[in-house]
């Protein structure tokens, strides 16, 4: 019997990083882990997810699971949530986990927990129990399941270390039947629109430099990536940046961005509200440039230097290009 059911995702052909970061999650539990994708011609991912440590991997295929509706992994999820009744479900805070978990569990009348960032069990009752920001990022909410399920949960990336892959353990791989018919999808997938990428993406950068509102303006920014690109890394920014229009919304970190733990953190201008902490809590080591001594970045840096990022980043850079040469 699965006891916790994680929803793997494919991406580009390959199994996505969030499906061994559930996994992960799903190991400090107590149960039984399976683990689903839903799709078609499954016959290499499966190999790739059979040794993440789930004890069963499930290959739900079919034609319309072809990326191109939601509605058609609404319907295959729900299906196999129905036959596998698993007592926790895991799903990853993606564009597919988010637009496919809540409804699942509407359909199932099961509890659901958005954007969860640690999961446990209470010691007292062994209820299981999930932490999530609330107010902007400003607080952190414990909330506690019912001890009977479905109880789904979304987990935020980049909070749980992915599963340790383990040649030697191969997981059952078993197919579950679903029927997904053209009347099951109401969404008309009219486009595709790909967004190029230069470099590494900032979700996988060891090394991340940040500019934010002490910047000033859209300029500044390249000398970020000039410097970014000579320690191999990628560039962010804070809400407050993006939302000038000095640089794209990709290039978010935070709470409403994106989530990020790089080895090397380095932000310039920025002041360290909570939201944008959220998403950078992961950092190993953070070095701030800011003017503002009581700025509350200073509170999470490793390293930190009081002054005008003007006088200090074009000696930061000048003194690295050295170093590489």
């Amino acid at each position: 019997m699965i006891e916790i059911l994680v929803l793997g995702e494919i991406e580009n052909g390959e199994i996505a990083p969030i499906t061994g970061e559930l996994v992960g999650a799903a190991e400090n539990l107590n149960g039984t882990v399976g683990l689903v994708l839903l799709g078609k011609g499954l016959s290499s991912q499966a190999q790739s997810a059979a040794i993440l440590g789930a004890k069963q991997v499930f290959l739900a295929e079919n034609e319309f699971l072809d990326g191109s509706s939601i509605d058609a992994y609404v319907e295959a999820f729900s299906q196999v949530c129905s036959q596998l009744q698993p007592k926790i479900i895991l799903v990853g805070k993606t564009f597919l986990g988010q637009n496919v978990g809540p409804r699942v569990a509407f359909r199932l009348n099961a509890v659901v927990a958005q954007d969860c960032i640690e999961i446990g069990h209470d010691m007292a009752t062994g209820n299981l129990v999930a932490t999530r920001p609330v107010y902007g990022g400003n607080a952190l909410a414990k909330v506690m399941f019912p001890n009977v399920g479905p109880n789904f949960i979304i987990v935020r990336g980049r909070v749980y270390e992915p599963a340790i892959i383990d040649e030697s353990h191969v997981a059952e791989i078993t197919d579950i039947d679903v029927e997904v018919t053209q009347g099951d999808i109401r969404v008309r997938h009219v486009e595709s629109v790909a967004q190029d990428v230069e470099g590494i993406r900032l979700e996988d950068a060891t090394i991340v430099v940040a500019g934010g509102r002490g910047l000033g303006g859209p300029e500044p920014f390249e000398s970020l990536h000039e410097l970014a690109a000579l320690l191999g890394g990628s560039v962010g920014a804070s809400r407050a940046a993006c939302d000038a229009g000095w640089v794209d919304h990709s290039y978010q970190v935070g709470l409403t961005g994106k989530t990020i733990t790089p080895e090397l953190y380095i932000t310039i201008g920025i002041s360290g509200a909570s939201q944008h902490m959220a998403g950078c809590s992961g950092a190993r080591n953070i070095v701030v440039v800011n003017k503002d001594s009581e700025a509350n970045i200073f509170k999470d840096a490793t390293y930190g230097v009081v002054g005008d990022w003007n006088k200090i980043l074009p000696a930061f850079i000048e003194t690295v290009r050295e170093l590489i040469d």
